[in-house]
């Protein structure tokens, strides 16, 4: 009979109860700030066929190109003067100076706030900024919606 250590089910499964953090890069500069949901760290792989003479009865599948995004974020509205990305987002969408942020990191933490992944994301410029409904009846926290393109998804342990 061996000696190693017999795993449990927990082992093997998620912690239910964990976070994330999101933070910006510019210029050398990290910002963190924090959402209530990030979606949209998916990549796609692009495909091509390619027919070989005389065969007739398939044809190849080759991969050509990465495909990713768009990131959404969502978090409760911030005051410009709260918010850097605040102010990035109006930069781009009144003056359209779309000035990219070179890196966007985010981390899914555990309960300790230890990392467990790390996403890195580079070359990021904002797709749409969206304020969810103005409705006083509710009496909910007012949320926008950011939606970022990107040109490159690094997972990391």
């Amino acid at each position: 009979m061996s000696n190693t250590k017999r795993e449990s089910p927990e082992d093997y499964y998620q912690i239910p109860n964990f976070h994330f953090r999101v933070e910006f890069t510019t210029n050398g500069n990290a910002f963190d700030i924090r959402f209530q949901s990030v979606s949209g760290l998916d990549a796609t792989l692009e495909t091509d066929t390619v027919k070989e003479g005389g065969e007739n009865r398939f044809e190849h599948v080759i991969p050509v190109r990465r495909k990713y995004g768009p990131l959404i974020l969502k978090r409760g509205i911030l005051a410009f003067a709260e918010s850097d990305i605040t102010k990035w987002l109006k930069d781009a969408f009144d003056n359209e100076n779309v000035e990219p942020i070179a890196t966007v990191h985010i981390m899914l933490l555990n309960e300790a706030h230890e990392p467990l992944l790390h996403w890195t994301i580079n070359n990021v410029w904002p797709r749409s900024w969206k304020v969810g409904e103005l409705n006083a009846e509710r009496g909910e926290v007012l949320i926008e919606t950011l939606e970022l393109n990107y040109n490159y998804l690094i997972l990391a342990e």
